[in-house]
């Protein structure tokens, strides 16, 4: 039997606060987007640079822990498994969003404005899959 391979791992700032509500069994989940920014040189020297959107979801400990400590302009790590959710609109139309469901998230900038990541907490958001 061959095992597939899902992960993802991206470093980027977030580009709003982190939305938090809860599944109707009472489940906390927090979405959020972090944006990358790739830059590269033209064949004639030009320099660019292009941001990358990226949806996330985080269930259960990790979706609090995102929730309270993260915020927008924040500089995460965040590793998790792509997933791609298909709906119709009330007008019919078919929707496709394809999202990043986290099961670690590590802040990496150095500013204080929230309170210091407990290190319980982050052990917590490490060892939790809602699935």
């Amino acid at each position: 039997m061959s095992r597939g391979l899902n992960k993802v791992m991206i470093i980027g700032r977030l580009g709003r606060d982190p939305e938090m509500r809860y599944t109707p069994s009472g489940k906390p989940v927090t979405t959020f987007s972090v944006a990358i920014n790739r830059t590269w040189n033209t064949a004639d020297g030009e320099r660019r640079t292009e941001t990358e959107w990226f949806n996330v979801v985080a269930w259960g400990t990790l979706a609090e822990i995102c929730k309270e400590y993260l915020g927008k302009g924040r500089r995460v790590y965040v590793e998790g498994r792509l997933q791609t959710r298909h709906w119709d609109d009330p007008e019919g139309n078919k929707h496709t969003s394809t999202e990043i469901v986290a099961n670690e998230m590590i802040i990496l900038d150095d500013r204080r404005e929230n309170n210091e990541l407990p290190e319980e907490a982050e052990a917590a958001a490490e060892d939790e899959f809602p699935f």
